[in-house]
């Protein structure tokens, strides 16, 4: 298991693909962009089109170390239509991958894993109830890391969610780099 991959559906949230992903560059970890489509652009909740390091065809349905799922509508709702995504993900969790969602993506993409029962998150509200019926328990924090699942809030907390992440992946002493970086 190995590499860092943002997945984007059209409608995905501006801030919770981009900020999570300058962030983790800035920690020195190599993430790529994923279209869940062949056409390498996709366009954002706000009507932004960004292009994508990689399209559906030339991602590797080999397990990455870490899935990241950004919130934002109708993208979470995109992301989580996507049955084929959706086996990879439960197939490299249980596998020991890392899950990372934020806003509406952990109650409509993490809330597809098959072992969350326990597990604390967070994310937009409104969208807790499908993670909750799985035994999961919602926590209204800014980002929340329970063992290999990380979840954020929504598009303010988008910064806090990658350093989440960042410290999974690489620990304080880079988190506490990055955000003295970013003046936090």
């Amino acid at each position: 298991m190995e590499g860092v991959y943002i997945f984007l559906a059209d409608g995905f949230e501006d801030m919770e693909a981009i900020a999570t992903r300058d962030v983790l560059l800035r920690g020195g970890v190599d993430v790529q962009t994923v279209s869940i489509n062949e056409d390498p652009f996709v366009t954002s909740s706000h009507g932004i089109t960004v292009s994508v390091d990689l399209t559906r065809d030339d991602f590797d349905d080999e397990c990455p170390a870490v899935m990241i799922f950004p919130g934002g509508m109708p993208g979470s709702k995109n992301l989580a239509a996507d049955k084929a995504l959706m086996a990879l993900m439960r197939k490299c969790y249980a596998a020991g991958g890392v899950v990372a969602a934020i806003c509406a993506a952990p109650g409509l993409v993490a809330s597809q894993l098959d072992d969350v029962a326990g597990k604390r998150f967070t994310c937009f509200d409104g969208f807790q109830d499908p993670m909750i019926a799985k035994g999961a328990v919602f926590t209204p924090e800014s980002a929340v890391v329970d063992g290999r699942l990380v979840t954020g809030r929504g598009a303010g907390h988008a910064v806090n969610f990658g350093l989440a992440i960042l410290g999974v992946l690489k620990g304080e002493e880079i988190v506490q780099r990055v955000k003295a970086g970013l003046m936090l």
